[in-house]
């Protein structure tokens, strides 16, 4: 049996790093890795092919070789989604669903033959022991949330991953949390599944196999739930790895901000590799953090944490959210404020969007206030409730937050702010012609022919006398603040011709 594998094309995103990645000649900045699990699960006799919208397109001859189609989705892909799922189903090709987007409204899809829902370690086996038998349903559901130990390796062999910015695998799933706006405990419970270090372990060589010598990402929603394994068996271990291959593969992950208590934590992690962390720190103010259900976020001093972890050697990227039914106009000038004072350089703010199965959604439908369904893209400026705040007010002062936030002046000043926290991590990386490359295009595009020509230079100089173990990390941060302004600048624009 032939079986395709689709991954629907991401739309201009902050997080899609489209406009960042094309200095480095690469397509995409992370492989599906929910396909590239479930094809290690399919049987080994069935051929596979993946088409991954983000770095190739979807020919006919592709259409034509298929028997089955697999397609798994986030909410912020629905718009392709449904774009293959036509073409597929006018090509009479069978379809099978299954991913986020796809467990979350799986209703809104009735041209999909096949849905495999959930966690595909329960599903998909009962899924295909029916297509065996010729008789296979239309859902697939579970309420179980699997140990994840005997999730296989990832089947890197149908990737092309020279089309990659960074590689992906996972060590853990599940939040401890409550955060009512968020979505990861519906989908994947609040309990901490994790899996053995030897399976990390394999999965790493299985990338160094592969020939993969860049980043990984840990796409753990958080990485240290589960700090004592941690601490006495992961983290030593992946240490370890690196000095057994004499490598330095660079570690990036989600966590949450009370990683700052923990400073043998953070020195593990960066002995192990790790250089950044994404933290859900959403806003300063307490009361819409009290109200979200992100008490673990409240009783500390949010800006002294992040400059914690950064001298730690963890550069802090974070999200924001503006929006929340305590927010008044004085939001706006909050959020900058301690933006630009804790040098957070890659800033994710976005109105509060209310994503189906979430404690928010509920609430919002039993108040009459689901204004229309979320685009799964919490920065393109747009939300799906009735806020408290004036609408109008909202929109106009997110507008204007956005602008200053990444003004090439104010984000070059971040850039300046974090260097002058952060503790280069000490171990050298493995110097790399794409950087030079990269480098190259930034002073022709940045230094030369873009509007913030004056800013990057200063800033690299600055760099230069007073940071120089981090020029390369200040390239990086300029380049990717490229990509945040034709995304903001793109969003922008599209509020602007929406507005009345």
């Amino acid at each position: 049996m032939n079986i395709l594998l689709l991954y629907p094309e991401f739309p201009d995103t902050f997080w899609s790093f489209k406009h960042a990645l094309t200095f480095i000649s690469r397509k995409a900045s992370l492989p599906p890795l929910g396909l590239l699990t479930v094809s290690a699960m399919l049987p080994g006799t069935w051929n596979r092919r993946l088409v991954d919208l983000n770095v190739t397109s979807l020919d006919a001859e592709d259409l034509a070789w298929a028997d089955v189609v697999f397609i798994s989705a986030m909410g912020v892909q629905q718009k392709s989604a449904r774009e293959l799922i036509s073409r597929c189903s006018q090509a009479g090709i069978v379809t099978v669903a299954g991913g986020p987007l796809f467990t979350s409204e799986p209703e809104c899809f009735p041209e999909v033959d096949h849905f495999v829902l959930n966690e595909a370690e329960t599903t998909l086996p009962l899924f295909l022991d029916d297509l065996a038998t010729g008789n296979p349903g239309k859902y697939y559901r579970s309420d179980d949330f699997p140990s994840i130990k005997t999730s296989p390796i990832p089947d890197w062999g149908v990737l092309d991953m020279k089309k990659y910015a960074s590689m992906a695998i996972q060590f853990s799933r599940g939040c401890p949390f409550q955060c009512d706006f968020c979505n990861v405990t519906a989908l994947f419970g609040h309990k901490i599944r994790t899996k053995s270090s030897q399976q990390i372990i394999e999965e790493l060589n299985g990338l160094k196999e592969n020939g993969w010598q860049d980043s990984v990402f840990f796409v753990d929603d958080n990485f240290i739930a589960n700090k004592t394994y941690l601490k006495k068996v992961l983290l030593p271990e992946l240490i370890e790895w690196q000095a057994h291959n004499r490598t330095t593969t660079k570690f990036y992950t989600e966590c949450s901000i009370n990683i700052a208590d923990d400073a043998e934590l953070m020195d593990l992690m960066v002995k192990a590799g790790f250089n950044q962390v994404f933290i859900g720190i959403e806003t300063p103010d307490n009361s819409a953090l009290e109200a979200c259900g992100k008490q673990h976020n409240t009783s500390r001093d949010l800006l002294e944490n992040v400059k914690t972890i950064q001298r730690a050697g963890l550069e802090v990227q974070a999200g924001f959210i503006v929006g929340f039914d305590t927010d008044t106009p004085s939001i706006f000038r909050q959020q900058i404020e301690f933006i630009q004072q804790s040098g957070i350089v890659t800033a994710m703010v976005g109105l509060l969007q209310a994503l189906p199965g979430t404690r928010l959604y509920e609430r919002m439908k039993r108040e009459g206030r689901l204004r229309c369904s979320s685009t799964g893209d919490n920065v393109d400026s747009t939300t799906n409730i009735v806020p408290v705040m004036d609408l109008e007010t909202l929109q106009n002062g997110y507008r204007d937050m956005m602008h200053y936030l990444y003004s090439p002046k104010n984000y070059y000043h971040r850039i300046q702010t974090l260097l002058k926290e952060y503790r280069q991590p000490q171990f050298k990386s493995r110097f790399r012609p794409g950087q030079l490359v990269a480098f190259a295009r930034s002073t022709v595009i940045l230094g030369i022919i873009g509007e913030e020509r004056l800013q990057y230079w200063k800033m690299l100089l600055w760099t230069l006398f007073r940071k120089h173990e981090s020029l390369s990390l200040a390239v990086t941060l300029s380049i990717y603040g490229y990509h945040f302004r034709k995304v903001c600048a793109l969003h922008l624009k599209k509020e602007a011709s929406l507005s009345p």
